[in-house]
């Protein structure tokens, strides 16, 4: 079973999915959001929670609260979102995304540790593999490879669901740049077991190295994620 880690809070997560729905463009610069007592309810949250959630993005700039009038979309976003290098959505719209850690293990990589940049490429790396949901569809299964001299007694339960978020908070960096490969493969058997799929299911495969404001790879990631129930989306403003 996968094991909990810390969840951002429920106003942040409606901020980061409005924030995706903007940016995906099913809300458009001009439109005028829902009453906030109907937008709650539809996205199932106390109207207190989506005051906090809209008063973010308000002073973000991507809304606009106008007297007697109510909330408007202002701007798209140009960035700034907890997941907005997340490149997963669902088939019907951005939804929400979390993760669930299923293990956290020292593992010798020689392969990944070159692309680290390592000088010693026989190290071991702090190998992460988790579940990724978009709402609450189980969407991707993912493992990620970082240094472990960052932290060489990383604990599970002090994780933060969004780890570019962790890097940010805890190590003396944060991500600034991700190159992606996409393509598909015959996923390993533990991500079919993940997903739920049949064994040697072909799924979508993204490949990543995340470079930080150091300009350094400081994480390489493979992410199998299933296309019957999502899609791979990189915009360009």
């Amino acid at each position: 079973m996968p094991n909990s880690n810390q969840r951002l809070p429920i106003y942040i997560q409606i901020g980061e999915l409005l924030h995706r729905e903007i940016a995906a463009g099913q809300w458009q610069v001009g439109q005028r959001l829902p009453v906030e007592a109907q937008l709650a309810r539809q996205l199932g949250v106390a109207v207190g929670t989506l005051r906090k959630a809209l008063a973010k993005l308000e002073q973000e700039g991507l809304l606009e609260r106008r007297q007697g009038s109510g909330t408007y979309v202002k701007r798209p976003p140009e960035g700034g979102a907890i997941y907005q290098l997340f490149r997963l959505e669902l088939l019907e719209g951005a939804g929400i995304p979390h993760a669930d850690i299923l293990s956290i293990d020292a593992q010798a990589n020689p392969e990944i540790a070159t692309s680290l940049g390592l000088e010693d490429n026989s190290q071991e790396l702090w190998r992460i593999r988790r579940q990724r949901f978009i709402n609450k569809t189980l969407v991707a299964a993912e493992e990620i490879w970082i240094d472990k001299s960052h932290d060489p007694k990383l604990e599970q339960r002090r994780l933060h669901e969004s780890l570019y978020h962790y890097y940010r908070e805890n190590f003396d960096f944060w991500i600034s740049q991700v190159s992606d490969k996409v393509s598909c493969a015959s996923a390993p058997d533990w991500v079919c077991e993940q997903l739920n799929l049949e064994t040697a299911s072909t799924l979508g495969l993204v490949t990543r190295e995340s470079r930080s404001n150091r300009n350094r790879i400081e994480e390489f990631s493979i992410t199998w994620f299933n296309p019957i129930v999502c899609q791979y989306v990189n915009r360009i403003a």
